[in-house]
């Protein structure tokens, strides 16, 4: 991609960036506006009503002596004028950091709920091809700009630019050729910074996509630690940790260099408008006939402006890094969502529990041109029939189930539960008809009654431990110390496989739902516990249309129903007695697990 390529890209991020942060800050028009009002204020209060008053004072004194009788009364209104202005100027700095906190507490809540909500109804391809700790870090740095970016406005950028006109508006009837020159050095400095910052704000967001790198990196060393260390992996995972934190230091490095050319340039112009303005106050008097009072006023004001210039530098340096973070995150939320309800879907009915794939076809977005895991294909499942789907790895039975959950949608055909397609109606509605048990068992670092009850948070104590007793769990449960209040830890890790398992079965049993999907969902317990589970399992898909998908064929002989995939096409379907007395695929299958080869010999 070319230089210009990228910059156009940069400048249509920060264009998205801005509507959003916009979009969060409009939604609180009275406080956005006590903002703009205060910092105005204060700066117009503190800075230059105090000025202009000193500089009355100072007048007052150089046009004639005045008695030690006569202080209180000459220079009593001078006093209170100065303590009023400071007064409602102290008052609208309170004021100005009242907004602020405000804005920014706001903006974070919506925003964060924003980035939240587009995460969670995207795609399971979208989160499989992502480091969750990438996706965390990118929001996090998505709200912490938006917080330096209020910060910079409401403290940085309103002063410096009520500074500018009232600064102007003061000295040009005064000063009106000081003024000039006053105004060109301004337009050429902003006019430097503002290239220095259209120059660095590629290095910005290098920088933000370098640390959340980093960030993913931690994370995955830090969720797989336990394979880490089995392997023997700590050395490696180090120098790839290593290798990231490099290339973030490289990235910030490049920015700071950048940055410090750009402030020792800037610094240069205020250093040439301070001389200009120290040669003028040294001779107003004597050249223009100016008073001690409104030179001492053009000098502050002078002086001040050239601070609140200097930190235009680090403002937009400021503003550089805000939107650098929050470049990945406005991306991410540019994607369009794989997985879409339109906007009128309605919720799904069940009332049977028919599954019927239509001419099936689908492709993985990332697989090589033409290679599909469905073509045409087709398969009916009546209303609570136990269907149970084996096959090689890859055949596609695990495919079939996302596709049933909508957790991708199909290129071709259609998926109907009832003869409603699936595609036609809301994720939610549809995923709360089909209780689903993975291989690997899903669970929060929350308690078991929470993990439980997850998907029926309003199950009462009872049917939580029923469930659990109906799942061949309550036994292990009841003997840790706190019970069903253990926290299981990140992804249950206090918990043994076969626990977790369990507690995840004990779920859908309490979810109660018309439509069940076990995906291996026994392949983590030992022999006792899955003849004891697999009897709450029969229980469980007794009335409901089930769908087992196994490696482990004895898990599915007793089923209704079994259906042979290879290559994303039905190659047998039967019962396990018609499967084995065909000899085919299943039969072979079957044979290599049961040892039934070695027997015939």
């Amino acid at each position: 991609m070319s230089q210009r390529m990228t910059s156009k890209l940069d400048a249509a991020t920060v264009r998205r960036t801005l509507q959003r942060f916009w979009a969060v800050t409009r939604e609180q028009p009275l406080i956005a506006a006590m903002s703009v009002v205060t910092s105005a204020g204060y700066i117009l209060l503190l800075t230059f009503a105090n000025t202009y008053v000193m500089g009355l004072i100072v007048d007052r004194i150089q046009a004639s002596p005045v008695a030690a009788d006569r202080v209180v009364e000459v220079f009593a209104p001078y006093v209170v004028a100065l303590v009023l202005v400071n007064l409602v100027g102290q008052l609208f700095s309170k004021l100005q950091d009242y907004t602020v906190y405000k804005l920014e507490i706001n903006g974070n809540y919506r925003l964060s709920r924003l980035c939240f909500n587009t995460l969670s109804n995207q795609s399971m391809t979208f989160h499989t091809s992502r480091f969750g700790g990438s996706l965390v870090s990118q929001t996090s740095r998505f709200t912490s700009g938006y917080t330096a970016l209020v910060d910079v406005c409401v403290y940085s950028l309103i002063p410096t630019v009520t500074s500018v006109v009232c600064t102007v508006a003061a000295l040009v009837p005064v000063v009106p050729a000081f003024t000039v020159i006053l105004v060109a050095i301004m337009v050429v400095y902003v006019a430097f910074v503002w290239v220095m910052y259209k120059r660095i704000l590629p290095l910005s967001a290098a920088t933000s996509k370098a640390q959340n790198r980093l960030s993913g990196v931690l994370s995955d060393a830090v969720t797989n630690i336990l394979a880490v260390k089995t392997c023997g992996r700590e050395d490696f995972e180090r120098d790839l940790f290593d290798a990231a934190a490099r290339d973030a230091r490289d990235a910030e490095t490049v920015s700071m260099r950048a940055m410090m050319r750009r402030n020792f340039t800037t610094s240069g112009l205020i250093v040439v408008t301070m001389g200009i303005v120290s040669v003028f106050v040294a001779g107003g008097n004597a050249w223009f006939g100016i008073s001690a009072g409104t030179l001492v006023v053009v000098f502050t004001y002078t002086y001040n402006l050239t601070m609140r210039l200097n930190y235009v530098s680090s403002m937009m340096q400021r503003i550089n890094r805000a939107l650098g973070d929050a470049a990945e995150m406005t991306r991410v939320l540019d994607e369009p969502l794989l997985v879409a309800d339109a906007p009128d879907a309605p919720e799904l009915c069940v009332t049977a529990g028919a599954i019927d794939f239509e001419r099936l076809g689908f492709a993985y977005r990332d697989a090589a041109p033409g290679q599909k895991v469905f073509s045409d294909l087709t398969l009916h499942i009546p209303a609570g029939q136990r269907v149970g789907l084996v096959g090689r790895s890859g055949s596609g039975k695990t495919t079939l189930t996302k596709l049933l959950l909508r957790l991708d949608d199909v290129q071709d055909g259609r998926v109907l539960i009832d003869g409603q397609n699936v595609s036609a109606c809301t994720q939610q509605s549809l995923r709360r008809q089909v209780a689903y048990v993975p291989q690997e068992a899903l669970l929060f670092h929350r308690s078991i009654r929470e993990n439980i009850s997850y998907g029926r948070p309003d199950a009462t104590e009872d049917q939580i431990r029923e469930a659990a007793r109906q799942a061949n769990a309550l036994e292990f449960i009841d003997r840790l110390p706190a019970g069903m209040d253990t926290m299981v830890g990140e992804r249950g890790v206090k918990l043994s496989g076969g626990q977790r398992q369990r507690v995840a079965i004990a779920r859908a049993i309490l979810a109660d739902c018309p439509i069940l999907v076990l995906d291996e969902a026994t392949s983590a317990l030992d022999s006792e516990s899955e003849a004891l589970v697999q009897e709450a399992l029969e229980n469980l898909m007794r009335g409901r249309t089930s769908i087992v998908v196994a490696h482990r064929l004895s898990t599915v002989a007793s089923l209704d129903r079994i259906v042979v995939l290879d290559g994303g096409r039905v190659v047998e379907d039967g019962t396990h007695e018609e499967l084995v007395a065909a000899g085919g695929e299943y039969a072979g299958l079957w044979g290599r697990q049961t040892g039934a080869f070695l027997d015939a010999e």
